[in-house]
């Protein structure tokens, strides 16, 4: 399962799968991320020993979508199981990461799992702290841990302009609200949710995170628990099922490999053996998965047996 590989090799394969990001495109809903570099493309793999890196790894990026997993299992850890799964179920919902029509169908008109944005919605509700700022500060300092960098920010810009585009996200809260799966102000749970998916970083952090939920939540460098062992498996599971949208099923059978995207074209891995990997390449396939990571991914898996399965 471990990944044995030189650097050159890594660079090789990332100038190989380049022409897979050409296939993608930019998102245009959020005026931010529409200036995003289409030629982009970064990748690091970690497994506590040993670092390699290929193409541009210090560029940074906001986190999106892939901070679902870290408010996760900071939500599993402020509350618990039970509390968490109350608010949003534990199946892949085989619809858009956006959909407000799994609601409307949904009995109990909950989220069907914490990947979809009507499900982070509602597990950020559940982080611990009296104010938006204190739920962030706390957000912010677990990013920290994980990753060994406290450098990592909000970028305020990316903030903003999703703050400004956020309709259906805040319809989706209003919904949950109506249904007694969220409380509270809703403006005040959107800011948190849109700032915890602009949390800016590199290809570097994304594979310290990946790195640390494979070892089932233990620092690679020191062995420290950061995650308790229950919950890193959790985060894996939901990483595998619903991890990829409604591509989940097909990349499960073509990488097998414990993964989150974002659409700022972030992917972070987690393999069982501890490594983790960090992609960026910004142009998005139809599902709203990095084009170019995907197939690095795909590849990856196939030339080195990474599936899990």
């Amino acid at each position: 399962m471990a990944i044995v590989m030189e650097e050159h090799e890594l660079r090789q394969l990332v100038q190989s799968c380049r022409f897979a990001a050409r296939n993608g495109k930019i998102p245009d809903y959020i005026p931010a991320l529409k200036k995003a570099d289409p030629g982009l493309f970064g990748c690091v793999v970690c497994n506590g020993e040993k670092t390699i890196t290929a193409g541009e790894v210090e560029e940074p990026f906001t986190l999106q979508s892939v901070s679902k997993i870290i408010s996760l299992a900071l939500a599993l850890m402020d509350k618990g199981e039970e509390a968490v799964f109350q608010k949003v179920g534990m199946e892949p919902s085989g619809d858009p990461f956006y959909t407000l029509q799994a609601l409307e169908e949904g009995r109990p008109s909950r989220p069907m799992n914490p990947m979809i944005n009507a499900g982070a919605l509602a597990v950020t509700s559940l982080l611990a702290g009296n104010s938006t700022e204190e739920k962030l500060g706390r957000l912010l300092a677990f990013v920290h841990e994980l990753t060994e960098n406290t450098s990592i920010n909000i970028c305020e810009e990316t903030a903003q302009s999703e703050l400004e585009h956020a309709d259906l996200n805040l319809a989706l809260c209003h919904y949950m609200k109506s249904h007694g799966v969220v409380h509270g102000n809703m403006e005040e749970l959107l800011e948190v949710y849109i700032k915890q998916c602009a949390l800016r970083v590199t290809c570097r952090d994304l594979a310290k995170i990946g790195s640390v939920i494979g070892r089932n939540g233990n620092d690679p460098a020191t062995g420290r628990s950061i995650i308790p062992p229950r919950i890193a498996r959790i985060v894996k599971t939901f990483m595998v099922t619903c991890g990829m949208y409604n591509a989940s099923g097909e990349f499960a059978i073509k990488a097998g490999i414990p993964t989150k995207s974002g659409i700022s074209g972030a992917l972070v891995s987690a393999l069982p053996d501890g490594t983790g990997i960090g992609i960026v390449s910004p142009p998005l396939d139809e599902k709203g998965n990095s084009a170019g990571g995907v197939k690095l991914l795909e590849t990856l898996a196939e030339r080195r047996k990474l599936s899990i399965f």
